[in-house]
């Protein structure tokens, strides 16, 4: 049964009383706006998602108020879960505010659990809720927006055809040993073939060091030449396990294959991650004939990864990392560096794209356009400015890409347009402050409703740093 706070409150009171002294500045104020009761709804309601009775039936669970402000305190200063429940069961100011005080602190695992419960709707409400709380405060206006996209990359190794070809030979060949020991040994053999591909893709490691191009071009052919034969090895050795992973999940299928009593439900469960796999491994087995043996390095709907398979290849044009693999993430600002609004692309798309959308909804966050709208020279078009001034945009800046005209010159070299442009800079720094500090960097959650998730919240915990830490001449 969903509980939204603990009934009774804390002793720490009575055993120290000079204990707001231990609080940081910061973190008190964001205590205060987390006691908002709209915040709280929006996880109580989450939670209440979970099964169709939990409301009013079963054992009473960990309260929405604790679910909230120890993910806050996760991302605030991105812990992993057991950072979490370590930190928060050793201090007693992080129990106070978490409203735990003297009961259980929630372990990891069910902390995990309940915050998977946590949608796409639900972050998105918090963070409307936290810039009605900010407009409140007059800590933002929204008179001004900035908007850029970055990538939030997957939680994976770099990609190569020979790596994923050897993790789907470890994932099938891992589950199939799991089916046998449920199942019995007589009902079904396996051959495990995962020493084999290992030595194949070491030594296509070790040639493709040599296949460079200083090398000589006669060395160079040979090379390649003997990594082509290696990469037919490694190819037929994965068709055989899948073949044997299609045969398991026939005979599960047909019943040939069965356990006894509930052991069933892991049998089924099983036959459905074969199945799975091994659809993801008869892609990357295509991609790999296209690029590697008929030389088609632009294959399209490429395979990443075999865990995270809605990663994309994307180019930002960073010196330091030409290619990023994860999804590309709006984010968009009014003031004090303030996000009001994120999207996490499900495809890629161009940044122009995003620009009608971020308009529409800063009018519906605020009720009413910006006075000023920037971006960088991705979001630059005429079509968009157009769109900006038709929705009542006073000044719109949109950086024109390659060599503008003599008019578009000193348009932009008005004093408003250059300030304009100095301010718009401030998205880079945000960018890097939401990755170094609330993680995201790389995404730890699984699959895209873990990027969701993941995205939302180091939103979120930024928003609440930049409230707590908002001076008080700001809130007149």
């Amino acid at each position: 049964m969903v509980r939204r706070e603990y009934v009774q409150r804390s002793v720490f009171e009575g055993l120290l009383p000079d204990g707001d002294k231990l609080w940081d500045p910061a973190l008190r104020r964001i205590d205060e706006i987390l006691d908002d009761e709209a915040l709280l709804d929006l996880i109580a309601d989450a939670l209440e998602r979970r099964r169709p009775m939990s409301r009013i039936r079963g054992r009473l669970g960990t309260p929405a108020e604790v679910v909230l402000r120890m993910l806050v305190l996760k991302h605030l200063y991105d812990w992993s879960f057991d950072e979490c429940e370590r930190e928060v069961r050793g201090s007693l100011v992080y129990r106070a505010f978490c409203r735990i005080d003297c009961e259980r602190v929630p372990d990891a695992k069910t902390l995990i659990r309940l915050a998977q419960l946590l949608g796409p709707d639900t972050l998105k409400g918090l963070v409307e809720r936290l810039v009605a709380v900010a407009r409140q405060r007059k800590i933002i206006r929204g008179f001004r927006m900035r908007v850029d996209t970055t990538v939030v990359e997957t939680n994976i190794h770099y990609p190569t055809d020979s790596t994923l070809l050897a993790d789907g030979v470890r994932v099938l060949t891992r589950t199939l040993k799991q089916l046998r020991g449920v199942v019995g040994p007589g009902l079904l053999q396996v051959r495990d073939r995962t020493r084999s591909v290992a030595r194949r893709v070491f030594a296509i490691t070790q040639h493709s060091r040599t296949a460079t191009v200083r090398s000589g071009a006669a060395v160079r052919e040979k090379t390649q030449a003997r990594m082509r034969q290696l990469y037919r090895e490694v190819m037929a050795l994965t068709r055989a396990v899948v073949r044997q992973a299609d045969t398991a999940a026939q005979r599960v299928e047909a019943g040939t294959v069965r356990a006894v009593g509930l052991a069933q439900m892991r049998v089924d469960a099983l036959a459905q991650g074969l199945r799975h796999t091994g659809g993801l491994v008869r892609r990357v087995l295509v991609q790999t004939r296209a690029r590697v043996l008929k030389g088609d390095t632009h294959y399209p709907d490429k395979v990443l990864s075999l865990f995270e398979p809605h990663t994309e290849a994307i180019r930002k044009g960073k010196a330091a990392k030409p290619t990023e693999f994860g999804k590309l993430v709006k984010l968009q600002e009014a003031e004090a560096q303030f996000i009001t609004d994120y999207e996490v692309c499900a495809t890629r798309v161009s940044d122009g794209d995003l620009w009608e959308p971020a308009l529409d909804r800063h009018a519906h966050l605020f009720g009413r356009p910006p006075r000023l709208a920037v971006a960088d020279a991705g979001f630059a078009s005429a079509r968009n400015e157009r769109a900006a001034t038709d929705r009542g945009v006073r000044r719109v800046a949109l950086p024109s890409r390659g060599g503008p005209s003599s008019l578009r010159r000193a348009h932009q070299r008005q004093r408003w347009f250059r300030r304009a442009l100095r301010w718009r800079t401030g998205c880079e720094g945000r960018i890097s402050v939401v990755k170094r500090r609330h993680g995201l960097r790389r995404c730890r959650y699984r699959g895209l409703d873990g990027m969701e998730r993941w995205v939302g919240l180091g939103v979120i915990a930024n928003n609440l740093l930049v409230l707590g830490r908002a001076s008080p001449q700001r809130r007149r």
